[in-house]
């Protein structure tokens, strides 16, 4: 994992982000659930405005991977409050998978919230991210049952934490 850097995205690089977070839905069959969330996975300059925006690239500058972290209050923020950091749409490109990246990534969000000094850092999943939910269980996320939700029929998504 060495070879592989993360941090903020650039501008140029959003049209790749999106690329790459459409890609890693579509791969896993998650279109299935929601077809017009793809807008907003592609939009990466969006994001970009309403959140800090990180990459993973490597060392020739190609997007492997990226997450938005998100404050409470935001206008992405889903499930976040007071004392808190969210992140949200972590995707790593089909090519790159199993090279760690988004355990990096997810790391980065960790490293993140320390800076900040936040109590816990919350996000939620697709229930049927099931590959998503065992790299967080793992790395010592937990289960926030209270916070699960349902944004459209046939959407259900589940919230985990990590306390500091």
């Amino acid at each position: 994992m060495s070879e592989i850097e993360i941090r903020p995205a650039r501008r140029e690089e959003f049209d790749a982000v999106g690329e790459v977070t459409v890609e890693a839905y579509r791969v896993e069959g998650f279109f299935e659930v929601d077809a017009a969330y793809e807008a907003k996975l592609r939009d990466a300059a969006g994001r970009a405005e309403h959140a800090e925006l990180l990459v993973a690239v490597d060392p020739g500058g190609e997007v492997l991977g990226s997450v938005a972290i998100v404050q409470p209050g935001s206008e992405l923020a889903e499930i976040s409050r007071p004392g808190e950091l969210e992140f949200r749409m972590l995707a790593v490109a089909e090519a790159a998978r199993g090279r760690g990246i988004g355990e990096s990534l997810t790391q980065a969000v960790l490293d993140r919230g320390r800076e900040l000094g936040v109590d816990r850092v919350v996000m939620s999943s697709l229930d049927v991210m099931r590959k998503a939910h065992r790299l967080y269980e793992r790395m010592g996320f937990r289960r926030l049952p209270e916070r699960d939700w349902h944004p459209h029929p046939g959407v259900n998504l589940i919230a985990y934490e990590y306390g500091f």
